[in-house]
This record gives C-alpha cells, structure tokens and sequence, in this order.
C-alpha cells in the first residue's frame, strides 16, 4: 500500500488521474467519508470501491457506479446500507466497526479517446485505521485466596486486566495516588507459564537473631543487607539463613520485628493479547514484598492511557485484612436430624484481596472425621445430639492479616424422632424404667406378705 501520510497518484497523461485523501485515525462509531477524486479528459465508464482483506488477496465490491446503464448500486446489503453515495466519487461509512479496519481502494475506468473501444483504469488506496477505547477495566490479586504468614515473608502481586482496547493501551500503577517506580520485567516466552517470583528469604527471624556481621552492613547504610545479583533485590533467592545460638525464649514469636528494606521495591510486567473480534487485551503486573505492617489499607490503582479516550480510565484496590466476620447460622433452632449450615456472610469492613476460610471444631474433628474444611460454608448434615454445644471456629485470612470467630451449636430434641433403646443419659427410657420400679416393689410386698 501506499504511504497514508500523501495521497497517491495515478497519472495517465491527457486521460485520467486518480487520488484517495489520506484519513487520520478513527474511533468507533465515528462517520467516515471516503473520498477518491479524479480528473479526465475521457469520457466515464465507471467507477468501482473496494474493501481489501486477507492481506490484498480478497477484494470486496462495496460500491458500483456504471456510467453506461446510469445506475449506482451497492455491494454492502448485509452491512445495512452503512454507506452512502454523497458524490460520484464518495463513499460515508455511518458509523464505522473495528471490522471495518484495513485498506481500500478506487479504482476508475474512462473509454480511451481515440479508439472509443479500449477502456483506460486508474486507481488509488488509503487505509482506514479504527481504534476502539477500552471498554473494562479490574485489578485483581494474583493466587488468591491465599494465606496469611506472620513469620514469613511473601511475594504479592496485582493483576490489571484491560479489555476492548484497540491498539494496545497503557498501563501504569499508582499507590495512594502517586506514581509507582517499577523495574520492568521483559514478556515471558511463548509457551511458559506466567512469570512468577522464586522463594523469598523466610522472615522468621527478628534483630535478635540477625548475624552482626549483616546488621552492621544493613546499619552502615552501604546498600541492600540482602544479595542482589540473582535474583534482583526483593525477590531474594533461598538462602540459608544464619543465626545465632540465642534460646527460643528470647525470641518474640508472636510479634516478630520484621527486616524491611527502607522502601518497597516493585516489579512490572506489561503483556497484550490480540483477541478474535481485532481488540487486544492487556494485562499488567505489579509484584513486590508484601508489608502487612505498611501495606494494609494502602491504596492501589491501575490507570490506562488510549488514544482514543480523552482522559484515562482507572480501577483502584485497598489492601485490607479481615476484621468480624460476620457468621450465621440455619436454622436458627436446630433439630437432632436437621441439616445445618454455617455460612460467613461478611465483614465489618471491606476486605481485600479474597480471603481463605478454614472451619475446625474446637476440641475435636468435624462431622465427617476431617480435621478442617476449607469454604465460605460449613454444612453439618444430620447433626446428632451428641453435638450439642459443641464450638466451631472459622478463620479468615488473606496475605494482609488473620482473624477468627466461634460460634457454639444448640441442637434441641426432635419429637419426630423416636429415641433409641437409651436417652442421651445412657438410661432406658422413661416408661420402661417406671415399669421396673413397679414390678421390683410388687415383689417387695408379695414376700411380705
């Protein structure tokens, strides 16, 4: 094709000469007007729009004047109609598609003047060049739901996904509102799996138990405490780690003071993938060491720059621990027989990302013999009366913190229910044992007598 930056020319000296003015970029639903002009000193025979597709070997007819019948028709019935004769050499497309995208040409066809018979042609092409804004935007967590560590540290990724965009948009982080300072990561291979970070350095260690020798180099501020070679810094390889012979009891395993580098250091991936209806989607990756102590309730947004939306779109997250789940329970009265569901329907706050719930009974395992069950819902089928007041506990926890709740079971009799051949009380039942006291008092007073 021809350079859209000039409109080509076709040049049949004293005969024809054929050009096609260059459009700038449009956006969806944008009307477009095709316009091929031409001058002659021959007389019309016709002229012919074509749209180019499968790389120039296909040529389809979406538009015929013949001067000879004096008729203009159309070659575009299953596109409605979309375009509109406004001159004899112009073609409107109302409301253009992505799938309208690509070359097209005009070609013209004047009788040659000295023999009347021969038919001289001319053509011209432009590209049509449509962009489509994006039209959704999320940021998600990468692995979740995923658990809480308090004595090791993990890696922590956001996902922005960017869909409908066309061409590619772009993609950056913000955090509370400032923009985030990334190491780029180049693309994975073809084939491989989605980049993801080796092992960090297990943070079961406090200052108590940091070698000299590396609290020194950490304090003389002379650089990363940690290796930074391979893989880059903070996201430390395994490692040994080296301590000194300090009692267990020195150490604070409840409230670890954590070695944290002065300021995260982030990570960024940005991918896109061409999608069937000629849309690209965008993917874009932040990962780091997760703080809990500075990361929770921190801010987080994803913004996409595209030149076809006048200011960008954004998506934003705030990282945050669960806090009181809130649990219930049905029925509200159960019955030995009923089945009961325990179900966590919320927070007090809003929590992000996902939590993982994990249920045990306290003091013993669960219904089914298991010693836990993973899932937003508990379901006790058939309870017996042997649980009543038994104390279920579920824990909530996402990479930001950890909370737990209990609830207590009541199960109350069933009177649809017949009882066995002994109460809960390991007794026979009731008439059955009035029965006994009568016939061993009968006996009493027969050897009386």
């Amino acid at each position: 094709l021809s350079s859209l930056s000039l409109p080509l020319f076709l040049t049949f000296p004293g005969y024809l000469t054929v050009s096609i003015e260059p459009l700038p970029p449009v956006v969806v639903g944008d009307a477009v007007t095709l316009k091929c002009n031409f001058k002659t000193d021959g007389k019309m025979r016709e002229i012919v729009w074509y749209r180019v597709t499968d790389g120039g070997t296909i040529k389809q007819k979406i538009f015929t004047f013949d001067a000879m019948f004096s008729t203009n028709f159309s070659q575009m019935e299953n596109y409605r109609k979309r375009e509109d004769l406004v001159y004899q050499s112009t073609v409107r497309l109302p409301e253009v598609r992505i799938s309208d995208n690509g070359p097209y040409e005009c070609h013209v066809g004047i009788y040659d003047r000295a023999t009347r018979e021969k038919v001289v042609l001319a053509s011209g092409n432009v590209f049509l060049n449509v962009m489509a804004p994006p039209t959704s935007i999320s940021v998600l967590a990468a692995d979740t739901p995923a658990p809480f560590s308090r004595y090791q540290a993990q890696n922590f990724t956001l996902v922005c996904v960017v869909s409908g965009g066309k061409p590619a948009p772009l993609v950056y982080f913000k955090r509370d509102g400032e923009p985030i300072e990334a190491t780029p990561l180049p693309e994975p291979p073809a084939g491989a799996s989605s980049w993801a970070p080796r092992n960090l350095l297990h943070r079961d260690l406090d200052d108590t138990k940091v070698p000299k020798s590396l609290a020194a180099e950490g304090e003389l501020g002379m650089g990363n405490p940690f290796p930074t070679a391979d893989p880059p810094r903070g996201l430390a390889a395994e490692r040994d780690s080296v301590t000194e012979s300090i009692p267990e009891t020195v150490v604070s395993r409840e409230f670890p003071r954590w070695v944290h580098m002065a300021e995260p250091i982030y990570y960024f991936r940005h991918t896109h993938a061409p999608v069937s209806d000629g849309t690209v989607e965008a993917r874009a990756t932040l990962t780091w060491t997760l703080n809990p102590q500075i990361d929770n309730e921190a801010l987080f947004s994803c913004e996409v720059k595209h030149p076809a939306l006048s200011m960008p779109m954004q998506s934003e997250v705030t990282l945050v621990a669960p806090k009181g789940p809130k649990i219930t329970m049905t029925p509200t009265r159960a019955r030995v027989g009923d089945t009961v569901r325990i179900l966590v329907q919320g927070f007090q706050n809003e929590v992000f990302p996902e939590p993982l719930f994990t249920w045990t009974r306290v003091g013993s395992r669960l219904l089914d013999g298991s010693a836990e069950h993973d899932g937003k819902e508990l379901v006790l089928e058939r309870v017996p009366a042997e649980l009543n007041g038994s104390m279920y506990r579920c824990t909530a926890q996402n990479p930001l913190g950890s909370t737990d709740t209990h609830t207590r079971l009541i199960v109350f009799e069933n009177p649809n229910i017949p009882r066995g051949p002994e109460d809960s009380n390991g007794s026979l039942p009731g008439h059955c044992g009035f029965r006994l006291v009568l016939a061993l008092t009968l006996t009493v007073i027969l050897e009386l007598t």
